[in-house]
């Protein structure tokens, strides 16, 4: 038996969301009811495990629907199953995530050209932050697709400009760098312990825990914010990884590991202190870091 949403007229549903200057137009539309049923029947047959309600889908759709006056052939040529896949992922559903690694992400390094392993694991990772998480209480930029050409095409644009991006110093210093400040609020604000670190020693901080960052791989840093900051579970880091969840975790934790280790190591080296008064201070800070990830990754 349907649900009551299913039993709904598609058009009803997509005109429920659709902008006003466009509500018209759809109306008029002959054989919009049977366009919707086939572009619905095509998403399921193209991703079938993939769970998304028709209401969720046409909303989407309302979205990018091409502007009044386009050519009628418009909402017919759309790519509507790749449309289907970006609005999944854009909500977050696993198995939308593991089709676009497998089928979406991992074609795309062979149409970039000849790059070294290194970078195109850089910019695979920096192609997953951008397009799948949201930022700032803003949707992940998948959900800008419209649906008009090929979803990989699309994202290949994207990795193209990340390695363009990539190509320049200043370009990897905006990726990948993290600004003082944020560094140096891994101590909180309020802990009283903060104030055991003189103002040179915080600089001193801030220097060894920017080299600590930059000693570790992209993937240990992406794996550290993607977990820490951005909160995403072991789970869903497997579906978006396309690897076992214990995989995952074993490199969360090893990334997590690597980083104090450095940071300890630079700090031994910054500081010239000796004894009981090094250890302490090291101590302090690598406690202080262990609990306090999220703000490092901010």
């Amino acid at each position: 038996m349907k649900s009551e949403e299913e039993a709904r007229p598609l058009t009803e549903l997509l005109l429920a969301h659709a902008a006003p200057e466009r509500l018209a137009w759809l109306r008029e539309w002959p054989g919009l009811e049977t366009l919707l049923a086939e572009h619905l029947a095509a998403c399921r047959e193209a991703w079938p495990p993939v769970t998304l309600s028709p209401e969720a889908f046409l909303r989407h759709l309302a979205r990018h629907l091409p502007p009044q006056g386009a050519p009628a052939d418009a909402l017919r040529q759309l790519h509507a199953a790749d449309l289907y896949l970006a609005c999944a992922c854009a909500g977050g559903d696993p198995q939308a995530l593991h089709a676009f690694e497998q089928h979406i992400l991992q074609k795309v390094p062979a149409r970039l050209g000849q790059l070294p392993e290194s970078t195109v694991d850089e910019v695979l990772q920096v192609v997953r932050q951008r397009l799948l998480l949201g930022m700032g209480g803003a949707p992940p930029k998948i959900a800008d697709y419209s649906g008009r050409g090929p979803l990989r095409a699309w994202v290949r644009i994207v990795a193209a400009r990340i390695v363009s991006e990539l190509s320049s110093r200043d370009g990897r210093q905006e990726l990948f760098s993290e600004p003082p400040e944020t560094l140096e609020r891994m101590l909180a604000p309020d802990d009283p312990e903060r104030e055991l670190l003189q103002a040179d020693s915080r600089e001193v901080l801030t220097e060894a825990l920017r080299a600590a960052l930059a000693a570790l791989s992209e993937r240990e840093r992406a794996l550290l914010r993607l977990h820490h900051l951005h909160g995403l579970t072991m789970d869903r880091l497997a579906t978006m990884y396309g690897e076992p969840r214990s995989s995952v975790a074993r490199h969360v934790a090893q990334a997590r590991e690597r980083l104090l280790k450095l940071t300890r190591r630079e700090l031994a080296a910054r500081l010239k202190l000796e004894g009981r008064e090094l250890e302490s201070l090291l101590g302090l800070v690598q406690s202080r870091l262990d609990l306090s990830l999220d703000r490092l990754m901010d």
